[in-house]
């Protein structure tokens, strides 16, 4: 009797050293990786992630000016304005 009580607390601690090593903190690197692979973008677009958010970028879409350095990274600038004030990724 103390045989299988002995064998079935080993079985529970093992068991709970399992699921603290696979928690929150591996699981949401995880869920990270799977939405960073979910975005993808058609041809002519570079996938980027800005401000924390993942887009789609290309020559003349809008751009948020705050964010020029972040654009750079890619290879893109935000300077240049329309009529109407708007920066467009350059």
């Amino acid at each position: 009797m103390r045989r299988r009580l002995a064998l079935f607390v080993c079985t529970c601690l093992l068991a709970a050293a399992g699921a603290a090593a696979t928690g929150p903190a591996t699981q949401a690197a995880g869920s990270g990786q799977q939405a960073a692979a979910a975005k993808t973008c058609s041809s002519g677009f570079t996938h980027a992630v800005i401000n924390h958010q993942q887009k789609c970028l290309r020559r003349g879409e809008f751009c948020a000016h705050r964010y020029r350095k972040q654009y750079r990274h890619y290879g893109y600038d935000c300077v240049k304005r329309d009529r109407n004030g708007a920066y467009h990724l350059t």
